[in-house]
């Protein structure tokens, strides 16, 4: 089978505690055989999971595979994303994500960079292009942006500041991509954006991400998932169909990849993976 052109990527989150990680480890073998191009590894608020990541991210490697390490500006210094991006050159880590972050509660400062376009900067001045630099990117927009064209113009100044690609936030409105992406377009971007895609396995977890990151579900899905009720089964094949659908749409219409928000779990991930066929 041919594989499909494009950048296919996971993203894992850092285990908290030795079991967690022998999981992940058994997961990632599984999720290895699908070939990603990358897997991409979260950066807990305020830094919580630096070492964590930096392990995860080493013992990608080690198994051969490229990995993407998140950093955020909420919590950073200069002096802490300076020693950071050294051990990731020293390690010969190529790729990271650099995002905003969420302030953790009782947080009363952001730390020394307050957006993205300011960490880009900085590691662009500090490295060179020694780092793929990916940004996120909202089409439903960011839940804290004053407007529509405030965060666009936000979105655009991230990849002034030398960022190479993006990663959206999840979404399920197909239009609110493709409206995005010609909005993008109007104001001369071209870098690539890939869209963010979440499985669905469970309705309770998918509202509550939503609504913490502004992420609309829209309303025939949410009624649909609302009527199964405790069907798990059910769930998962409504969402599979739904999020098959939307991936097709996207890769249609000419969308640069697929990134998977796997939450650290295979099967629905790799069932997607498949029905695209994307391996």
């Amino acid at each position: 089978m041919t594989p499909r052109p494009g950048t296919f990527s996971l993203e894992l989150f850092p285990p908290q505690t030795p079991e967690g990680a022998e999981k992940l480890r058994v997961a990632r073998a599984q999720m290895a055989l699908l070939a990603p191009r990358f897997f991409s590894v979260t950066f807990g608020a305020g830094g919580s999971t630096r070492d964590r990541t930096l392990a995860t991210v080493l013992e990608i490697q080690r198994e051969g595979h490229q990995a993407a390490p998140h950093l955020s500006c909420i919590g950073s210094t200069r002096e802490s994303i300076r020693s950071i991006l050294e051990q990731y050159r020293a390690h010969g880590i190529r790729h990271v994500v650099a995002l905003r972050g969420d302030l953790p509660s009782g947080m009363a400062r952001p730390g020394t960079f307050r957006y993205a376009n300011e960490l880009v900067e900085f590691i662009r001045a500090e490295t060179g292009c020694w780092f793929h630099i990916e940004v996120a990117a909202y089409p439903e927009y960011h839940p804290q942006a004053r407007s529509p064209l405030d965060d666009l113009l936000a979105f655009k100044r991230k990849l002034d500041a030398g960022a190479d690609s993006a990663i959206t936030q999840y979404f399920y409105n197909f239009d609110a991509y493709a409206h995005f992406i010609d909005e993008c377009q109007a104001i001369g971007i071209t870098a690539p954006i890939v869209p963010g895609i979440m499985p669905i396995s469970s309705y309770s977890s998918l509202a509550r991400f939503s609504d913490n990151c502004g992420a609309e579900i829209p309303r025939w899905i949410r009624k649909r998932l609302e009527s199964y009720g405790d069907d798990a089964a059910s769930i998962r094949a409504f969402g599979l169909d739904v999020v098959t659908e939307l991936c097709e749409k996207l890769l249609a219409s000419g969308a640069p990849g697929l990134h998977f928000y796997t939450l650290n779990q295979v099967a629905l991930t790799s069932t997607l993976w498949q029905r695209l066929r994307l391996s």
